[in-house]
């Protein structure tokens, strides 16, 4: 599929632009299984930017840090100028705890730490990964605000932020975007922070926008995931909700039949459908998959195929928490008051 086949769009209001679809990088090195093959994932990233998809989405969560090596080699040989590029800080590991911070000295040191294992001048946008409850976001974004001014990262984004968090964040410096889970089957975000995000001018981004691969490939998908898969400890994907669940898939997957396309596809294009400041960031870890993925681009929905999918997956029908409680999402993301600040 030549490059023109991927649309460009405008990530939120302060002038980053991007591929329609981006490619989400975490599977190849983290999570799903095993990690993959260097070689093979090297030559995945450099297919999707021949492809046109050229918004690349890392983490220094991702290993941790192995995504970002990863990363870092794919973009030699001049790949580099052609791609934007996303990272993120904010989730540490110490002990074998997960813990979250949004301290300003360890902003800049996790800021540092990517541009050098990426081996790159400029984070293009620079996202926090999950917040920090203990520090207020206003001091975040300031670091974050000096880091842009310095020239280190061009735009700044939040990941897994409630409305309030966004709002407080934006006040301070801009907010290009914000990462969350969208997806047929994951839809909490509508009723608040993306209307958040759309009346403040912010792009939105959409990670696991196939269900973690459910609406590819249903109970047969959960089947065959490895001991390593986190998936296996996520409610949605445990056996006795899968068995309730795959009822979903087996009906995205009829009407993907009638419209002579994968489940995955159709998938795909419903988020595409929900408006042009959404860009979805599936993840794979063949090319195969990638080359399916970047045909929903050209698939057309009509408003009464809009709902008759998402009639299919409304909340109710979904079994199961799309996290284990011990994992922090928007819903756990307030801060204190910049007034209760001390320092660090």
């Amino acid at each position: 599929m030549a490059a023109a086949a991927v649309r460009r769009m405008r990530l939120g209001s302060q002038g980053l632009e991007v591929s329609a679809q981006g490619l989400g990088c975490m599977g190849m090195s983290a999570f799903y299984g095993p990690p993959k093959p260097e070689a093979d994932m090297v030559a995945l990233i450099r297919h999707a930017v021949r492809s046109g998809v050229t918004f690349l989405d890392t983490s220094d969560f991702y290993g941790p840090f192995t995504n970002e090596i990863l990363l870092a080699k794919a973009l030699q040989d001049g790949v580099r100028q052609k791609v934007q590029l996303a990272t993120k800080f904010g989730i540490r590991v110490s002990d074998g705890e997960i813990n979250f911070c949004g301290d300003p000295a360890y902003v800049r040191a996790a800021c540092e730490a990517s541009l050098k294992r990426l081996s790159v001048d400029c984070i293009d946008l620079y996202y926090q990964h999950r917040i920090d409850t203990r520090v207020p976001i206003e001091v975040t974004m300031g670091e974050l605000k000096k880091l842009v001014e310095e020239g280190k990262i061009k735009y700044v984004g939040l990941s897994e932020a409630s409305a309030s968090t966004i709002r407080r964040a934006h006040a301070v410096h801009p907010i290009t975007a914000v990462q969350l889970e969208w997806s047929l089957w994951t839809r909490d975000a509508e009723e608040e922070i993306i209307p958040t995000c759309r009346e403040l001018g912010i792009g939105i981004v959409a990670y696991s926008p196939l269900g973690r691969g459910f609406l590819s490939g249903g109970s047969n998908m959960v089947e065959n995931l490895s001991e390593q898969d986190a998936r296996k400890g996520m409610p949605r994907f445990h056996p006795e909700n899968v068995e309730k669940n795959k009822v979903i898939f087996e009906r995205v997957n009829a009407m993907a039949t009638r419209k002579g396309c994968t489940p995955s596809q159709l998938a795909l294009a419903w988020v595409h459908h929900q408006g042009s400041d959404v860009c979805p960031i599936p993840g794979t870890t063949k090319i195969e998959n990638f080359n399916q993925n970047i045909k929903a681009l050209s698939i057309k929905l009509t408003l009464e195929e809009m709902a008759e999918l998402e009639s299919y997956a409304l909340a109710n029908l979904v079994e199961g928490d799309r996290y284990p409680s011990i994992w922090k999402t928007w819903r756990d993301s307030e801060t204190p008051p910049l007034s209760s600040w001390k320092g660090e």
